[in-house]
């Protein structure tokens, strides 16, 4: 009788079991939202167009090979980093024959402005990089911002 746990009792479940209770629900609460930001950022304009040049370029195909795969971003890593103007992202892609890191970098005017890619290069694991895109000025010489 004097053991018994009432409804209302604040100790109705044991500590271990709270503990071990509290530790899945944040660890699959943090795993839903980092899904969520992969996701966020893989709909950004400034990653459809990267992987969109990085399809249509013929050098950067062979040299990874034909089935192309697009990985998830590391979103600890330091140079994947998005604000109100700027993108710079490293995307791991990998295909038959080799695997490396899609650097992009996109800009825009201002909040409500449409994304613009300003250059977007492979780099091998091997180190060979392959430029995927270089924005041009008007007479074709590369543009340079500052």
């Amino acid at each position: 009788m004097m053991w018994q746990k009432y409804a209302g009792s604040r100790r109705s479940m044991p500590l271990g079991a709270r503990i071990l209770f509290h530790s899945v629900f944040y660890a699959g609460g943090f795993a839903i939202v980092y899904y969520l930001i992969q996701k966020f950022h893989s709909r950004g304009l400034y990653y459809k167009l990267a992987v969109e040049q990085l399809q249509s370029h013929p050098e950067a195909q062979e040299a990874l090979g034909p089935p192309l795969n697009i990985h998830y971003l590391k979103l600890i890593d330091r140079e994947n980093f998005v604000d109100i103007a700027d993108a710079k992202l490293k995307i791991p892609v990998s295909g038959s024959k080799s695997e490396g890191l899609l650097y992009v970098h996109s800009s825009r005017g201002g909040p409500f402005q449409r994304w613009h890619l300003d250059e977007v290069f492979l780099e091998l694991k091997d180190g060979q990089q392959i430029p995927v895109f270089k924005l041009r000025g008007e007479n074709g010489d590369e543009v340079k911002k500052e």
